[in-house]
């Protein structure tokens, strides 16, 4: 039987080099979470109750309308309009209805997510994928694929752990996010740079030829997104 985790790409002396220099910029996590904090900062409650609920209604209701919103919430209708008039992230559909939401969409993307074992919604990036399940309350299943070698990841994710890893080397490739660029286009100032590795060989050949992407493991991205959640959210 051959090897589950596949073949990865050769590294060459001059992708080492790189790399070595990539491990030697790359921040701590600490120095990570207060960077995500400057450009995703920390939501008022009453914006918390509309972030979550905004989530929660895409895994039962989608598209979701403002006046679906508003009755969940029950708040008023023009009040959920003024708040996402404020907010950058969220996508509507030519009917002004909400298709995506700051990393959860009901559009298709390489990034695939089981809810429940039944109900499939998607991510915007692979960081996402390690972070709704917390946000969501529920155990996912997730697939994505290896842009180097287009290798399938596959991951088990729980609200607080990392069940299962497939391949077990998986890497995630991140950057530093810019408030100003994130709030301009999430998609192609942070989203686009976030992906997942079959191996840390496959990583390289990616961020090499990306500048200001480096490698986390997938234990150190989890990890990340566990406290990415608390600084968003009072009730992590």
């Amino acid at each position: 039987m051959g090897d589950p985790d596949g073949p990865g790409p050769r590294i060459s002396q001059e992708n080492t080099a790189v790399l070595n220099r990539k491990a030697a910029e790359k921040p701590s996590l600490d120095e990570l979470i207060e960077l995500l904090g400057t450009a995703f900062p920390a939501l008022i409650q009453a914006e918390q109750n509309v972030s979550l609920g905004i989530y929660r209604m895409l895994c039962r209701e989608s598209p979701l309308t403002m006046q679906m919103l508003a009755a969940d919430l029950q708040v008023p209708v023009n009040k959920i309009i003024e708040t996402l008039s404020r907010w950058w992230g969220v996508d509507f559909d030519d009917q002004n209805r909400i298709v995506g939401y700051r990393g959860l969409t009901v559009q298709p993307t390489s990034h695939r997510l089981e809810l429940n074992d039944e109900q499939l919604l998607y991510a915007w990036c692979a960081f996402d994928t390690l972070f709704l399940p917390g946000i969501l309350r529920t155990r996912i299943r997730v697939e994505s694929f290896c842009p180097t070698t287009d290798f399938p990841i596959r991951l088990i994710v729980s609200p607080r752990h990392l069940e299962h890893v497939q391949p077990r080397n998986t890497v995630m490739s991140f950057m530093i996010p810019k408030a100003a660029r994130v709030k301009e286009n999430v998609g192609d100032h942070f989203c686009h740079s976030v992906h997942f590795f079959q191996s840390e060989d496959a990583g390289l050949a990616w961020t090499g030829r990306h500048p200001g992407t480096f490698l986390l493991t997938i234990s150190q991205a989890h990890t990340l997104a566990q406290r990415f959640n608390a600084i968003q959210y009072s009730r992590f």
